[in-house]
């Protein structure tokens, strides 16, 4: 009996365990490993934080997916792979051996990139973890008015800073710090409708660097220290650090290095896909055919998709190469295609 491995209950490895529904891996023990028994859409967080979607409606639970595909499910924390023994380690203390390995592991933080982060942040990801984090915030927003710090320039740090402001009402301020630049590597027309957004929802946008982070103020790099009762993180996403010792050939971002058939450049029995739907199908393609021993397929470079960023009071704002348009239009099709994967991944 072979066994499969899946690491992360990511979009690919949801595709996967949907595939695997329909037809389950002859001769193949699989196992599925995962923080806990629901996997949140980092995506829905905003729309949850901002009162528009419950934490059920952008979650999918894992146990009844996972009893569907005949994989078994193991709630735990991956802690690191030995790839030369084919193993992982988990955080209870238990050791997996592998035949083959896949990853999709949810994206972190990091936590020691601002002094002070790690002890007073409200980091975003992984989403399962800030999820009961944001309850108890809110609950705290209740009882009085609060002054809020989101540290983050890209797109989830701009969502999360709308969603906020309209969930915490103007009792409550809320900052975004950018790092000097907003959106970087954007087209400018989307960079401008983003400004429009918060300036419409009295967000103050600090353009400087977040150094430090204290019990009560946000550090800015030119000295500015700014009231804050709560600073949500939203970093750059990285890796988990234990794979830097896994002996896994790693990109530059230190996440696995992948060719074309979505196998790693060092261990062809490990694989790794994106968010891409077309790779998370030739994942679950590939990963057949590995086990069976056939010829594997060449992933298709990832498509570019239409890009839809919330901008509060039911807003969005769609992106596509150089333009950018935003209306409630958008709004209803980022909800339209969020639920869709949702249900699709619903046992």
């Amino acid at each position: 009996m072979k066994r499969l491995l899946l690491l992360g209950a990511g979009p690919a490895h949801l595709h996967l365990l949907r595939a695997l529904a329909g037809e389950a891996l002859p001769g193949t023990e699989v196992a599925l490993v995962a923080p806990g028994p629901h996997a949140v859409c980092p995506g829905m967080l905003a729309g949850h934080v901002a009162g528009e979607l419950t934490l059920d409606q952008c979650s999918v639970a894992l146990v009844p997916l996972a009893e569907r595909a005949g994989v078994r499910l193991l709630q735990a924390a991956a802690t690191g792979i030995d790839s030369a023994a084919r193993s992982v380690a988990l955080a209870d203390g238990r050791t997996l051996p592998y035949d083959a390995l896949s990853l999709d592991l949810a994206a972190t933080m990091e936590r020691d990139a601002i002094a002070g982060a790690r002890e007073h942040g409200l980091f975003l990801r992984p989403a399962e973890a800030f999820a009961p984090l944001w309850l108890r915030m809110l609950d705290l927003a209740e009882s009085r008015p609060m002054c809020v710090v989101v540290v983050g320039a890209d797109v989830a740090g701009v969502e999360m800073a709308l969603a906020l402001q309209q969930r915490l009402g103007e009792r409550s301020r809320v900052s975004l710090v950018s790092g000097g630049a907003l959106l970087p590597g954007r087209a400018e027309a989307l960079r401008q409708r983003v400004l429009r957004a918060l300036r419409r929802a009295r967000i103050t946008l600090l353009e400087d660097e977040c150094v430090e982070i204290t019990a009560r103020h946000v550090v800015l790099g030119r000295g500015t220290r700014v009231a804050c009762d709560a600073a949500l993180m939203a970093l750059p996403e990285r890796a988990p650090p234990w794979l830097g010792a896994s002996g896994l050939a790693l990109d530059e971002q230190g996440f696995v290095a992948t060719g074309a058939t979505l196998q790693s450049r060092s261990h062809p029995e490990v694989f790794a896909a994106g968010t891409d739907a077309r790779a998370a199908a030739a994942l679950a393609l590939n990963l057949r055919r590995f086990l069976a021993g056939g010829a594997l397929l060449l992933s298709a470079p990832a498509a570019r998709r239409l890009e839809l960023i919330g901008s509060g009071e039911r807003r969005a704002i769609a992106a596509w190469g150089g333009w950018a348009l935003e209306g409630r239009w958008a709004w209803r099709c980022k909800r339209r295609r969020e639920r869709a994967f949702v249900d699709a991944h619903r046992a």
